[in-house]
């Protein structure tokens, strides 16, 4: 039998990615240009068995839309895809972290409240783990979140590297484990998104 590949997909510009907001679990809607990057990049999906997607509206219509342009459905949704828990920085932009904590960016700290990789982790893997068994030997996609899939590829050895909207990684079931694949930019670098904010 074949090998589970998943495509990890950063959702489409959000009404927050588009004014520097941090999201974390809040939930903003996507930007018409969010619309049409999902619109976009499903012509450079390709062929997938099933789409997954987090419970939060910029990342489930980003599924819809995908799932839409390439015939494939319904949008499966989990909750544990969810983006990271930002704590008391959710809602603000860059400048106001600054002020609410600061030094904090620059030193690598995060406020109260703020989702530590290993919590992440622990209730993403298994979502993955889910997913393999339902699609056994297929190709699946999963719209997430930044955060997401930077504690994903941490926890599989990857460095940290910034992944704009519509950004993605696959990653390989192989046995008990999963492999990291190569991150490919659904858009092809053709639109302006705001890559820093969850």
């Amino acid at each position: 039998m074949s090998a589970t590949k998943v495509l990890l997909i950063r959702h489409g510009q959000s009404a927050w990615n588009a004014v520097g907001r941090w999201q974390g679990q809040q939930d903003p809607p996507l930007t018409d240009l969010g619309r049409a990057q999902a619109r976009r990049a499903a012509g450079a999906l390709g062929a997938v068995d099933a789409v997954w997607a987090s419970t939060l509206e910029r990342a489930l219509e980003t599924g819809v839309i995908l799932s839409g342009e390439i015939g494939v459905g319904p949008v499966v949704v989990d909750d544990a895809l969810i983006e990271r828990h930002a704590g008391e920085w959710e809602g603000l932009t860059r400048a106001e972290v600054e002020l609410h904590s600061p030094g904090f960016l620059d030193d690598g700290r995060r406020p109260p409240g703020w989702e530590s990789d290993e919590d992440l982790q622990a209730r993403a893997l298994p979502a993955l783990d889910r997913i393999v068994d339902a699609h056994h030997g297929g190709d699946v996609a999963v719209v997430t979140h930044g955060g997401v899939i930077y504690a994903i590829e941490r926890f599989l050895g990857a460095p940290f590297e910034r992944i704009g909207n519509l950004g993605s990684r696959w990653i390989e079931r192989t046995g008990d484990g999963f492999r990291l694949g190569e991150r490919l930019d659904l858009l092809g670098g053709l639109d302006v998104t705001v890559p820093d904010q969850l």
